[in-house]
């Protein structure tokens, strides 16, 4: 299937390993030119050096800190006239409520929140004066699903999705659709920190074992592409039917 995105250009965040390298991938072979970032330079030096080997596409590389304004400036700086965004960052620790201070409130609201929604409010406004754009935050399956212990990532994850709300209808018409899609039992890095956590919602999975990285990135390819283009404000959960959910 042709997503119709050869020679768009795409941002992609935490793209130097798990479901955000994953997503560029995808991207990337179906034709998208990658901007990817991380924090950190080896990584994401090693990673875009194997995406553009696996793909054939030019992938520029950047070492950048979302959750600053610093770190947002440099990316916003190199990738211009984006099409595609995938808002991506690694999960708050697994902590019980009673241990949680400002400070680590704080950090997970930066790093789950803040960095997304500012990048959707300098990118979008230049993909609705071109007529076309395409967001996908990558969020939690917990947003549907509480898990103990996991309030940080919780919480910061459903604040990201009442904006998303709110915004997408705002931008519907000009062709940008911002949608979330939500992770739950994937076998990534992730998973593995969450220890028994992790194993304990593998175990609960009706389709009897974790998703793959790949799974996860096709359908995010998919929300980027051009027949796409009427689904928004979404919340897709790629979870195997984790989450007991009807409607």
């Amino acid at each position: 299937m042709d997503l119709g995105i050869r020679g768009r250009s795409a941002l992609v965040c935490g793209a130097s390993a798990g479901l955000g390298y994953a997503c560029a991938t995808a991207l990337g072979h179906e034709g998208a030119t990658l901007t990817i970032v991380s924090r950190r330079p080896e990584a994401i030096e090693a990673a875009a050096t194997k995406i553009a080997a696996a793909t054939g596409v030019r992938v520029t590389p950047i070492a950048a800190d979302l959750s600053t304004e610093l770190g947002r400036a440099e990316v916003l700086t190199a990738a211009r006239d984006v099409d595609i965004l995938v808002t991506n960052a690694g999960g708050p620790p697994s902590m019980n409520f009673t241990e949680l201070s400002t400070a680590h409130w704080q950090k997970a609201l930066d790093t789950n929140l803040i960095s997304a929604v500012e990048l959707i409010r300098a990118i979008a406004p230049g993909m609705a004066s071109r007529g076309f754009g395409r967001i996908v935050n990558i969020t939690s399956v917990t947003v549907r699903v509480p898990v103990e212990k996991l309030d940080l990532s919780t919480s910061t994850r459903m604040a990201l999705t009442g904006y998303v709300a709110g915004v997408a209808r705002q931008l519907a018409r000009q062709n940008v659709t911002i949608n979330n899609l939500l992770p739950g039992t994937i076998l990534t890095e992730r998973l593995e920190e969450l220890g028994e956590v992790g194993r304990k919602l593998i175990d609960r999975v009706p389709a009897g074992r974790a998703g793959t990285p790949e799974e996860f990135a096709s359908a995010c390819a998919y929300l980027c592409g051009k027949d796409a283009g009427f689904i928004t404000a979404q919340n897709l959960m790629i979870d195997g039917g984790l989450a007991p959910i009807t409607v």
